[in-house]
Formats: C-alpha cells, sequence, structure tokens
C-alpha cells in the first residue's frame, strides 16, 4: 500500500523506470520510432462488446498506416487539413496519427458543436476531409455541405445506420481501410515516402478556443513546438510503460491530446479509452488507472459521490470515515510542510488505510493511483487536501490552449497548494508590472490564430511574451498563484476588489453545486447565479419526500432552495463581510454540452450568462 511520505520516493523510481528518450522531429516520426521499438506491448485498451480489448503498437501500427494510406488515395495532399468530430474513442487517436502520418494537420471539433459552428470551423480551417463519429454526426455534417465547398469526402467511423445513406461524398471507416489497404499492396513504400516529405514547420494540430467573445479562434501548433512540448511534458510528471492511463477529455482540447495521447505515445504508458462519458465512474474502476488527469469538476464530482455515500452510511461508518479523514489530512499537511511523520501517526495511518481509506479509494477507481493531475480550470485547496488525505498525491498544473499544455506545474516535494505551482523548465513565466498578467515565452507557444493577424498580434507583447489574461502573484519561491482572469474580477460599487473564481470553487465544494457564477461588478454587494448538481439534488428531494416533476420544478422547491441557502451561508461564514452572497437564483434549465451557455466540460460561461440571465440578475438587485 502506498503512504504518502514515501511519495517523493516512488517519483523517483518512477523516473529511474522511464523508457529512454523517443527519436523523431515529427510527432508521427515519434510514433513509428515507437512502433519499430514496442512492436508487441501493448499500448491501447478499448471495451468492444462489453470486453477490454487490446491493441499492441504493431497493431495500432498497421491500422494507422491503412488509414493513412486510404486518405492519399483519396487525393489528401501534404499539409491539407481533416477535422474529427466525435467523442473520446480509439478511433479519434487512429484517425489523428494517420493524419500526421500522411503530412496533413489534424482538426478538431467538439462533439456538441451546432452545425452552425461545425460551418465556421471547416470553412475557417480549409477542412477536404471529414470524420464522423455517427449517424447523428453524419446528418449534422450532411446538413452544412452545401455550405462548405471545400469539404471532398466524410468518413463515418460507427457504420450502423450508414446502408441507408447514399451519397457521394460519405463512406465508412471499412471502406477507407480497404482502400488503404489496396493501396499499400500496390505501392508498398507509400507511407515512407511521404514521411520523407514531412518537415518540422509543418502545421501538426488546429485547436479551436472557445468562442464566447467573438467567433472560435484557431490555435495553430507547428511540428516543432508540438514536439518540443511533448518532450518537456515527460519531464513534468515521470511516466513508464508500467503505467495505466484513462483517456476520457475531449481529444480536441489540448489537455487530453497533449497531457494524455501524446505524453503515452512518448512514454509508453497504456492508454484505456472509456465507452463514453456517461461510463466515467464505471470505467474508472474496471481501469484503475495509475495517473489520472481531470479536470476540477470530475475530481468534485468524486468527492461529493464519496460525502454523498458517507451520509447515507451507519453512524459507526461515518464516525470511522470521519476519523480516518481528519487523520489523513493531519498526515497531508505534514507531507506538504516537508515534515517527518511520528511513528505512532504512521501507525494510526496505515490502519485507517486498511478499515477506511483504501476501501473509499478502490470505489471511486483510484486504489492503483499513483498521482492525480488537476487543470484546465481553478480547483480548491480543500479538495487537493482530501484526495491527499485519502493516500494520493494531486499535483496542479496550469497552462492553456496557446502554451500547447502545462506551462507551470506543482511537483512532488515542490507543493504549494492554491498555487500553480513554478514556472516548468520548459519555457519562461513572469508577472507583467502594470496589468499583474501572467506572460509566458518558449518553444512551445502557438504560432498564432489561423486568419486572424490582428488578434495574433494582441496576444503578444513587442517582446513576443505571450498574454495569457491571468492575474497572478509569484513569491519569492517562485510559486505562481492566480488571482483570476482580467476580465472576470469584480470591483464592487464601494471600490472593493473580488475575484470571484475564488467564492465560486467555495460554492463547487458543495455536493449539491455543480457550478456558479459571482457577480457583482460595480453593484452593492454579490449575488450568484447557481447550477445545481441534479442527481445529487434530486436524491436528497427523494429522499425526503419532496415534490417535483422534473428538472425545473426541482429548483424550484422551496426545501431545494433551503438547501442551496444553507450551502451559500456556510461559504459567508468562511469569508468577509463585503465578500459574501446576499442573495442567490438557481437555473431552471438543465443545461447539457450542446447549450452555448456551457463549455463541453461543462463549466459556465461567465459572459453569456451574465447575457441570457441579465432580467434575472436585475431582478435580485431590485428587491425582488
Amino acid at each position: 500500500m502506498r503512504y504518502l511520505w514515501n511519495m517523493n520516493h516512488e517519483f523517483e523510481q518512477a523516473r529511474r523506470e522511464m523508457a529512454p528518450p523517443l527519436a523523431g522531429e515529427t510527432v508521427q516520426a515519434m510514433f513509428w520510432n515507437a512502433v519499430e521499438l514496442r512492436r508487441d506491448q501493448v499500448w491501447l485498451r478499448h471495451k468492444k462488446l462489453g470486453i477490454w480489448r487490446a491493441w499492441t503498437w504493431r497493431q495500432t501500427g498497421d491500422r494507422v498506416a491503412e488509414l493513412a494510406a486510404g486518405l492519399m488515395a483519396l487525393g489528401m495532399g501534404i499539409q491539407d487539413r481533416v477535422a474529427i468530430i466525435a467523442n473520446t474513442r480509439l478511433e479519434w487517436l487512429l484517425a489523428d496519427l494517420a493524419i500526421l502520418s500522411a503530412a496533413g494537420t489534424t482538426v478538431g471539433v467538439y462533439p456538441t458543436d451546432s452545425p452552425e459552428q461545425l460551418t465556421y470551423v471547416l470553412n475557417d480551417s480549409s477542412a477536404r476531409f471529414l470524420f464522423v463519429e455517427d449517424e447523428e454526426q453524419l446528418d449534422k455534417a450532411l446538413s452544412v455541405l452545401e455550405t462548405c465547398p471545400g469539404l471532398d469526402r466524410i468518413i463515418v467511423i460507427d457504420e450502423k445506420g450508414l446502408s441507408n445513406v447514399q451519397h457521394e461524398k460519405v463512406l465508412g471507416l471499412s471502406a477507407l481501410i480497404e482502400t488503404g489497404r489496396e493501396t499499400l499492396a500496390q505501392q508498398p513504400d507509400l507511407l515512407t515516402r511521404r514521411l520523407i516529405e514531412q518537415r518540422t514547420d509543418h502545421l501538426a494540430i488546429l485547436v479551436y478556443t472557445s468562442g464566447t467573445t467573438g467567433k472560435p479562434k484557431g490555435a495553430m501548433h507547428h511540428q516543432a513546438g508540438l514536439v518540443y512540448a511533448i518532450r518537456a511534458h515527460s519531464e513534468i510528471i515521470q511516466q513508464t510503460p508500467q503505467d495505466e492511463r484513462m483517456c476520457f477529455l475531449p481529444l480536441c482540447h489540448i489537455a487530453e491530446r497533449i497531457g494524455g495521447t501524446f505524453i503515452s505515445l512518448y512514454t509508453g504508458s497504456k492508454i484505456n479509452f472509456v465507452e463514453n462519458p456517461d461510463t466515467v465512474p464505471e470505467n474508472i474502476r474496471e481501469i484503475a488507472p495509475t495517473v489520472v488527469l481531470a479536470v476540477p469538476r470530475v475530481w468534485e464530482k468524486f468527492q461529493s459521490g464519496v460525502r454523498l455515500a458517507v451520509s447515507e452510511s451507519t453512524p459507526l461508518q461515518q464516525r470511522m470515515f470521519n476519523a480516518a479523514i481528519t487523520l489523513g489530512l493531519e498526515i497531508a499537511d505534514a507531507v506538504l510542510r516537508g515534515e517527518s511523520i511520528p511513528w505512532h501517526q504512521r501507525w494510526r495511518y496505515r490502519i485507517a488505510q486498511w478499515l477506511v481509506l483504501a476501501n473509499v479509494r478502490k470505489s471511486i477507481g483510484l486504489d492503483r493511483a499513483r498521482c492525480l493531475l488537476t487543470g484546465a480550470a481553478p480547483i480548491s485547496p480543500e479538495l487537493i487536501r482530501w484526495f491527499y488525505a485519502l493516500g494520493i498525491p494531486m499535483l496542479e498544473i496550469w497552462g492553456m490552449t496557446e502554451t500547447c499544455g502545462g506551462s507551470s506545474a506543482n511537483t512532488p516535494g515542490a507543493v504549494k497548494l492554491g498555487s500553480i505551482g513554478r514556472a516548468a523548465a520548459h519555457n519562461e513565466m513572469r508577472i507583467d508590472s502594470q496589468t499583474g498578467e501572467i506572460l509566458v515565452r518558449g518553444k512551445n507557444i502557438f504560432s498564432g490564430y489561423l486568419n486572424q493577424l490582428e488578434r495574433t498580434a494582441e496576444t503578444f507583447t513587442a517582446d513576443g511574451w505571450l498574454r495569457t489574461g491571468d492575474v497572478a502573484r509569484v513569491d519569492a519561491e517562485g510559486f505562481f498563484t492566480i488571482v483570476d482572469r482580467i476580465k472576470d474580477i469584480i470591483i464592487t460599487a464601494g471600490g472593493k476588489n473580488i475575484t470571484p473564481s475564488e467564492l465560486e470553487n467555495e460554492l463547487k465544494a458543495s455536493p449539491y453545486v455543480t457550478d456558479a457564477v459571482v457577480i457583482g461588478d460595480k453593484r452593492p454587494f454579490l449575488t450568484a447565479i447557481i447550477m445545481i448538481d441534479h442527481d445529487n439534488v434530486e436524491h436528497f428531494a427523494l429522499s425526503r419526500d419532496v415534490r417535483f416533476t422534473n428538472y425545473e420544478s426541482l429548483t424550484q422547491a422551496p426545501e431545494v432552495i433551503d438547501l442551496i441557502a444553507g450551502e451559500v451561508e456556510a461559504v459567508n461564514q468562511r469569508v468577509a463581510r463585503v465578500e459574501q452572497i446576499k442573495k442567490f437564483r438557481l437555473l431552471a434549465k438543465k443545461l447539457s454540452p450542446e447549450d452555448e451557455e456551457v463549455t463541453p466540460t461543462m463549466k459556465l460561461k461567465r459572459k453569456l450568462v451574465l447575457e441570457r440571465y441579465a432580467a434575472m440578475i436585475e431582478e435580485m438587485y431590485s428587491g425582488g
């Protein structure tokens, strides 16, 4: 069983067990070198017909070669753009590697994007080919075909229902694979010739950022910068071919692409694809990953699930859990301060692990986890402490699409809760003396926004530093702590500066709150719009015979409003009076990733919430 006081030793052991550096100056060159080196070792696993199926490096290489040859047979040229609109799945990665192997550029599209958003991305990127996941995404693509004149072919991954589609531009994945096989049989050196023609200045991937303040921006990452970032990330958290990873975040997002699949490609760690976004809790228990990268909302859901289960357990079980987690927090704090743990506390903690904490970890699929990574959004320091208390170190990483993943990180032996860590060795970070904004410079920085020269110019300082939009402070030891986004800082009518993200994180720590937007800029006091956690609030209502018929009526039930009021008051008790939330409203509409008000990871978009719910906000300030 792992113990926190051995954490640094375990990370050092992982460093010694790392695979040798992987040669290659492009992502695809590294991939094909890995295939040659690792051959019959298992790399990928996915669940098909209820059974986990493994893919070796050789099998993966064969399929990637067939897909790449199939695309070239259809006329794909060097630096052609190929888009993928699908949930995270094995075929997404295979298509990505095939596109890169054919010297193309991969364009990721969120599967929740509307037809209008899909149209914009396809036309802005000049995509010639499009991989779609299933019949639903095919219908979306066909509906925009006339407005996307540059789109030559649509390839359907899941071919169920495809027999009913007769369209000259549509073909199934199996047909593309067969075309690739036939092409390779006739031209066995086709892929080798194409690989020889590839350069480090080729555009590798286009990652489209949020369009909440205008049209989405296509962030360009060329091969040289991408490979530099991949190698650099392998030094932040050491991984080995023995590590098991779980792949479930959107692959069109930079976090899973760099911190997940490409790092696994480089280090040889195994990738396990979840069945779909809804099966993550079940799949993680089956996979039992050793290194887990997730966004704060996922970690919040795990914690709220445990808290809910404990609240329904017997009084004895509740006392045992509370005693164990309290001891765990004491151990965690001592470890984080770098203090030694007395032998009697070690023995008590071992017993707590045996009786309680190990079972909690196993119940959420983290019994083998040696490291948890969190990023992409702010996280409460208390949540990180809680996972440490369970016996699993959690390390916060900070970065963005434009930095090609992580730029700073808390690392083993160098952790400060509430901070985003020190600047990683592969780039420089500093604070703008005028605005307090984090500036970043390094070879990992993106090449600019496609077709948006003006926006690109605005993003960089005159001497080449990237403007991140995050306001932060840095201490004498080099640890950066984010205050908030420049555009989100609240200045109340009384002139008080307030960082809403801190209050929002406090609210989200509640098992009954999914997200919140705190409001108060130029206002006399703070208010909040809150999105409830449907599952947990519904369970609360059912267990207390609260009457409701649907989601909207659930949010309007007096008992539910009182429940959330209690959670808000608990937060208010921990902050200064000027930071207290005086009024709140619950969103009566159940939002899904298809709704514009939320990101694909279900985080509320502040600007759109302020616009869409302006009347609700004004009502809170008008005395309603």
